[in-house]
């Protein structure tokens, strides 16, 4: 299934029932007098957030939404009745905004939480509402209201623990693949990811984390260059951060500026978040290189895990230095 993470829709809740104007006959019942219903109310449209839903691919099949209309009023004081609600269910996780001005509305960040999206219009008055002392037969009824309309957006944020950042083809994928049961598309090219990729990792008796590989970052990622732009506001929510490092790569120094700077750049608190910088690919580099470079990073205060996602090496006293990590940030 596609992942989506972003759309635009168009909401209206119900409009009310017509007020009715009607009189009572019946006989030895003279002047019996009005006895129009009230029209219903209109129902209302509703966003929930559901554990359940992970992207938004339901909104890229339809993207009007309507609440049903109240019915209308009726003679013998019967009422309309209300207008049945519409219900839209999204992820846990994403932002409800308005689709022309770009206002935050909602952030839906629990299961179950819900935002009226928009009301219903009352009903209208029967002709029993105009009834006077010089008025016994008012012949008056008051149309329904129109429901509220408007067009919305929703993004979404991906609820994780641990996000994956690093440039392309810096084996974030086949990390994922090896700290949890998730499947990712692993191949020896750029921009293997395009989407982002969810992964649960069980580690001995602590609390499992959900890991998010994010599609990979390039220079200039803030401003719409590349894939990852799109996707940078998933590790928003993160707890921790695992910068992936291809430690053979010549450029390593450079490649690890340029992350750092567009996590900044993007939003300057990314640059304080918990981090663990993780050196990929160490089976490819000779003892005294790999050492040097550990400790040039170990110098700028980097937490450095030096690990190999081909042959597994370092992986066990990553995942230890996860969780120990998580357990600090949620006892704090």
């Amino acid at each position: 299934m596609a992942f989506v993470d972003e759309a635009k829709f168009f909401v209206k809740g119900g409009d009310g029932g017509n007020g009715c104007v009607s009189f009572r006959r019946e006989k030895f019942v003279p002047k019996g007098g009005p006895n129009g219903g009230d029209g219903g109310r209109g129902g209302d449209v509703l966003i929930t957030a559901k554990a359940s839903l992970h992207s938004l691919i339901d909104f890229r099949f339809q993207s009007h939404f309507k609440a049903e209309r109240g019915g209308h009023g009726k003679g013998k004081d019967m009422h309309g009745r209300k207008g049945r609600d519409c219900h839209l269910a999204v992820p846990v996780g994403s932002l409800i905004k308005d689709g022309e001005s770009n206002r935050l509305l909602a952030d839906l960040a629990e299961d179950g939480a819900s935002y009226l999206a928009a009301k219903g219009g009352e009903g209208g008055l029967g002709n029993p509402h105009f009834a006077s002392g010089t008025n016994r037969t008012p012949r008056v009824a008051t149309p329904g209201k129109k429901g509220e309309e408007f067009w919305l957006k929703v993004e979404l944020k991906l609820l994780a623990d641990v996000g994956l950042v690093g440039l392309p083809n810096a084996g974030k994928s086949t990390l994922l693949s090896r700290l949890s049961a998730a499947n990712p598309k692993i191949a020896p090219y750029p921009f293997t990811t395009l989407e982002p990729q969810l992964g649960v990792m069980q580690q001995g008796y602590h609390e499992p984390c959900i890991i998010a590989d994010i599609p990979g970052l390039i220079a200039g990622a803030h401003d719409g260059v590349g894939l990852g732009h799109t996707f940078l506001r998933h590790i928003e929510r993160t707890t921790l951060l695992l910068h992936i490092l291809d430690a053979a790569d010549p450029e390593a120094l450079a490649n690890f500026q340029t992350i750092t700077d567009e996590l900044q750049l993007y939003k300057e608190e990314l640059g304080t978040r918990a981090r663990i910088l993780v050196l990929n690919k160490c089976d490819l580099l000779e003892p005294a290189d790999r050492q040097n470079l550990e400790n040039y990073f170990q110098q700028l205060g980097q937490h450095v895990m030096t690990v190999s996602g081909e042959t597994g090496e370092g992986l066990p006293a990553l995942r230890e230095a996860i969780v120990e990590t998580l357990a600090a940030k949620r006892t704090s």
